[in-house]
């Protein structure tokens, strides 16, 4: 491995706790991510030369820190100069005290974590936010995962970073009443960048796999740092069984397979039991609408064969997450097990129900579609997948839509 090759794998590794640790010291996430790509330059300009250091985490944290006294001295923000004094006495501080015990580091990456998906920035600010932060990804990676303009990412950062500090966001991890909704805001940032590796919304591509593990990655340190939160440890069990598909999702080609027609053989059983050990750990607590997602996906992942799936089961668990998170997705899942318990006639008269709830959704024709058909009614069953062929932004898709239409 060359020594970029290694600087780039400490970043992914360290970036979030460097960043963590330098928010807590100079209260500013955008200022903390600065120190931090000062030291990643002077890392790439001195370990060619003297080699990766043995503690690389270490070596960048105390740059880091000695940018940051430097950066004091130089601010003449501050009113006076005893406040000067006492930031850069504070930072010294901080630099010679022993190194804190693990979990506080941790304390450290949980708060970036809340920070970067504080409620007062946009989804779209939060995503891009926390893949740099806290994912190690640059601008150009988000934009190419995203499919968006280079430039855009890069705003939606600067405004985040700036939004953060107008609005005096502390750099802590919430408390009492304050917790549950953040944390919910945390959960929706990791499932939402999950979703789009899992199955993109627009571009050539069905899936984008690294963001997939971007997301996993991001979810087991929470559900590690957070171990008392069940959604935290759902989410994980749902996106470990959700990602131990991935290798049976397409074939050679890359052409989509759905999940009834995937060789099972093919899944991931490391991912399975790590999702079925989370998913037991979110049981523990109380399942959420992660973790009822997560046992759904589990009835999926026990069938040895799509023949043995527990369909009833499925139904029963759409049924109480329908009660405790509502919405007409929700339904239409619901409507395909409720389809497969008992029977298409059964199923399209629930997704009857949802048509104007969900008027250009490209799945509700195709789910329509692939109950008519098990009706008969191969006409009206083409008719609807080509429409959702035209609601679907992903190549992939549409090819894939376009396909089971002409098979009908």
């Amino acid at each position: 491995m060359s020594s970029r090759e290694a600087i780039e794998a400490v970043w992914r590794i360290e970036s979030a706790r460097l960043i963590g640790g330098l928010a807590r010291m100079v209260r500013d996430v955008g200022v903390a991510e600065d120190l931090a790509q000062d030291a990643l330059v002077a890392a790439l300009e001195t370990w060619p030369r003297s080699g990766v250091p043995d503690n690389p985490g270490a070596w960048l944290m105390a740059t880091a820190k000695h940018r940051a006294i430097d950066l004091m001295r130089r601010n003449q923000r501050l009113a006076t100069k005893q406040e000067e004094l006492a930031w850069e006495l504070g930072v010294q501080l901080a630099m010679t005290r022993v190194e804190r015990p693990g979990d506080e580091i941790g304390d450290d990456v949980l708060a970036l974590m809340f920070t970067c998906c504080h409620p007062v920035l946009k989804v779209e600010a939060r995503v891009a936010l926390t893949l740099r932060m806290l994912g190690g990804l640059t601008t150009p990676a988000i934009a190419r995962a995203f499919l968006v303009p280079e430039a855009t990412v890069a705003q939606r950062i600067v405004r985040a970073k700036r939004a953060l500090a107008d609005e005096h966001v502390r750099f802590e991890v919430p408390e009492g009443d304050q917790l549950a909704p953040r944390l919910a805001s945390v959960l929706e940032v990791v499932y939402l960048i999950f979703n789009e590796g899992y199955t993109a919304s627009a571009g050539e591509d069905w899936m984008r796999p690294d963001l997939c593990e971007d997301a996993l990655r991001l979810g087991r340190i929470l559900a590690r740092l957070a171990p008392g939160a069940s959604e935290a440890h759902g989410l994980v069990a749902l996106m470990e069984i959700q990602a131990s598909r991935l290798h049976a999702r397409t074939d050679r080609a890359g052409n989509p397979i759905l999940l009834l027609d995937q060789d099972r053989r093919r899944w991931d059983p490391l991912l399975i039991r790590r999702g079925l050990e989370a998913l037991a750990n979110a049981e523990r607590l109380g399942l959420g609408p992660y973790g009822l997602q997560a046992a759904i996906a589990a009835c999926h992942a026990r069938a040895r064969r799509p023949e043995d799936t527990d369909w009833y089961r499925i139904t029963a668990l759409y049924e109480q997450l329908a009660r405790l998170s509502p919405s007409p997705v929700v339904e239409l899942n619901r409507a395909v097990a409720i389809g497969m318990a008992f029977g298409p006639a059964a199923g399209l008269a629930h997704v009857d129900q949802l048509r104007d709830a969900l008027p250009s959704y490209h799945l509700l024709p195709s789910v329509r579609a692939d109950l008519l058909a098990k009706l008969g009614r191969a006409d009206e069953a083409r008719a609807e997948l080509e429409l959702a062929a035209t609601l679907t932004d992903n190549a992939a898709e549409q090819q894939l839509l376009r396909t089971r239409a002409a098979a009908l």
